[in-house]
């Protein structure tokens, strides 16, 4: 509920108008939104192609600098356009570190290793793949493996669901920024290796329910929880994931396929199957049903109702 402010009664009366001022981020012109959409991917561009992405990758391996590089490129985009057009800090583009965080990345966790086992142990207990052993598995590649997809799950939901989704949801909608975002994150995997219409949908799919997990929590955790438990548990299985195919030298084993491209995924991985399509429907209702905590986010929620006191002209006898 909004302050009141009481006034001696030897004032004149005193009745609450609405606060003119706008929430940040809500109602503006398309115009403002298009320049604040374009600078923040400029600058991710900027510092992802020609700084980051190429330094990260000499330091590192190809697949852990880019995945750190990303992450790097859309913090430093994120505090820069924060910066410049709102004035509030990186954490609330939903970086919260607190209980519902925690939960929501939690719950994030058991919903994305949930659907990697509902696409995958099927197959297995049906026949129609097998886990072929090849040598012991690596452990110190397993932690730096945690760690850079960590990091790349956390960057491109930084990226995807953060600033620039945010302030799009908050002038058009939310479905309005889901949707679109959705498919463009599924359209930039076109890029990997063995890529296919199928996966290609698939991964849309997933854009489009991670944006929902925005929805639903108002914080990047709970989809940063969905994107990492997928990615790390897709290779657990030996799977491919979006056509990398190194985590079999590193897990010790790979997930070998009876069953034709349709349902493996053929070299981009279960991704461009219809066993993850099916998946789908049941992480959709997942994140429906499960008891999710919402927190406030400056950019995309209306700030508390204020009041601003006026003097209302004297009563007349």
């Amino acid at each position: 509920m909004a302050a009141v402010r009481y006034i001696s009664r030897s004032a004149p009366p005193m009745e609450p108008t609405a606060n003119p001022g706008p929430p940040a981020g809500k109602g503006k012109a398309l115009p403002q939104l298009a320049i604040r959409l374009v600078v923040f991917i400029v600058v991710f561009l900027g510092a992802f192609r020609y700084v980051l992405g190429p330094l990260l990758a000499w330091l590192a391996s190809n697949f852990a600098g880019t995945n750190f590089a990303v992450l790097m490129s859309a913090l430093f985009a994120t505090w820069l356009a924060l910066r410049i057009y709102e004035d509030i800090p990186v954490f609330d583009v939903g970086l919260w570190l607190n209980r519902m965080s925690a939960r929501n990345l939690g719950l994030g966790l058991l919903g994305g290793a949930g659907a990697a086992c509902v696409a995958l142990a099927p197959a297995l207990a049906a026949g129609a793949a097998h886990i072929a052993f090849l040598h012991p598995p690596d452990a110190s590649g397993i932690v730096f493996t945690f760690f850079s997809m960590g990091a790349g799950s956390a960057g491109e939901e930084l990226l995807f669901r953060g600033y620039g989704f945010q302030i799009l949801m908050a002038s058009m909608g939310p479905w309005a920024a889901i949707l679109p975002v959705g498919v463009v994150f599924g359209f930039l995997h076109g890029a990997n290796p063995s890529a296919s219409p199928l996966g290609l949908i698939n991964t849309a799919g997933f854009g489009i329910l991670f944006g929902y997990a925005y929805l639903r929590s108002r914080d990047l955790w709970l989809p940063i929880g969905l994107h990492f438990g997928w990615n790390f548990a897709v290779p657990l299985f030996g799977a491919n994931l979006s056509g990398i195919t190194i985590f079999k030298e590193i897990t010790g084993h790979e997930m070998v396929w009876r069953a034709g491209a349709l349902w493996s995924g053929g070299n981009y991985g279960p991704e461009a199957s219809i066993l993850t399509s099916a998946a789908l429907v049941p992480l959709f209702v997942y994140l429906w049903k499960a008891p999710v905590r919402r927190q406030f986010s400056p950019l995309t929620d209306p700030p508390g109702e204020s009041a601003i006191c006026e003097p209302s002209p004297p009563l007349r006898h």
